[in-house]
């Protein structure tokens, strides 16, 4: 089980909406396919690990133990049902770690094989798991994206002094941060953000994959300037009052979205992304954005990165409950710190 969830974490950021799932098949105690589930809309993990089996090996799959780390689908979607896959190959015993909550699963694959004679376990390594399906779970649990919180803040807590850029995380912390935006599926900034900065919100430091870009301007105020949010590259959604957004014509990368504002304006947008499939969000900022979603209980994770260096004053970054840190680590000198909302 442990060889499937870390092979599911291949597919970081690859699969999404998808959960991230691995699949081993083992006969007599040794592997002979493996699979995790590479991306939205194909095979699933478990009909990976199957394609995997070697010509020679086929005759075993039968008498193999399937380890999968989310209890096999049930339902007709992109693909057929995987419960269905595992008794066409009569394989007699399923280790699952974690049962399904999606509705159209629920337990139903567990009992359809348990009810063909298949002995099933359930709940091996299933807290590690319920971490690597922490995005899907939430969607399912909450009708929203997964939420994460980035920013960087000096010593004593400052984001920056007003109106100014200045630069906290060092390069190797550029780097991680850049991996992470390539796991998520958009992210997010707003208009003072947008303007100081000029960020690119990219993975170009590390990653292969970007997520999509999402400004928040009310009155479409940045129109017109030299922003690399602007620069048709990558795909770009500018949040703004309905009206404003029918007047303007979308472009190849550049889409202009509606979204009533005011006091429900972060439920409304997490709404629309939801139903638009995109099911993770990172929150980069600014503070007035970031202590929005705080306010509101809006998120599962908060990732900070801390400087050595003191500002003595400035624009004051959040702060969370020092019980929700579960982690923290030195990248030179940054420290990072990860905190998780229960």
């Amino acid at each position: 089980m442990r060889r499937a969830v870390q092979i599911a974490y291949l597919a970081a950021g690859r699969n999404q909406p998808n959960p991230y799932v691995g699949a081993v098949l083992v006969c007599k105690n040794s592997i002979i396919g493996e699979g995790f589930h590479h991306l939205y809309g194909q095979a699933h993990a478990e009909v990976n690990a199957i394609a995997n089996v070697k010509a020679k090996n086929r005759h075993l799959i039968a008498e193999s133990c399937l380890y999968v780390t989310l209890e096999p689908c049930f339902h007709f979607g992109k693909t057929p049902p995987c419960v269905d896959l595992v008794l066409k190959h009569q394989i007699k015993r399923v280790v699952i770690g974690c049962e399904d909550i999606f509705p159209q699963v629920a337990g139903q694959s567990i009992a359809k094989l348990r009810a063909a004679g298949v002995e099933v376990r359930l709940g091996v390594l299933e807290a590690e798991i319920k971490w690597l399906t922490r995005h899907f779970f939430s969607n399912v649990r909450l009708q929203r994206p997964y939420i994460i919180l980035k920013w960087a803040m000096s010593k004593d807590g400052f984001f920056s002094k007003k109106g100014e850029k200045i630069q906290i995380s060092n390069p190797l912390s550029q780097r991680l941060l850049h991996r992470w935006r390539g796991q998520e599926q958009a992210i997010l900034v707003g208009k003072n953000t947008a303007e100081i900065d000029n960020p690119r919100l990219d993975g170009r430091f590390y990653a292969d994959k970007n997520p999509l870009r999402l400004l928040i301007d009310e009155n479409l105020s940045l129109l017109g300037k030299n922003l690399h949010l602007f620069d048709n590259q990558l795909a770009t959604w500018v949040i703004c009052k309905p009206e404003k957004a029918k007047s303007w014509e979308n472009l190849d990368n550049l889409r202009y979205v509606g979204v009533e504002f005011g006091a429900n304006f972060i439920p409304n947008l997490l709404a629309y992304l939801y139903q638009n499939n995109i099911k993770s969000l990172i929150v980069e900022g600014g503070a007035n954005v970031l202590t929005q979603f705080l306010s509101l209980n809006l998120w599962d994770e908060a990732r900070v990165f801390v400087g050595c260096d003191c500002l003595r004053e400035g624009i004051a970054a959040p702060s969370i409950a020092p019980h929700l840190l579960v982690e923290s680590f030195n990248l030179d000198h940054n420290q990072v710190q990860l905190f998780v909302n229960q």
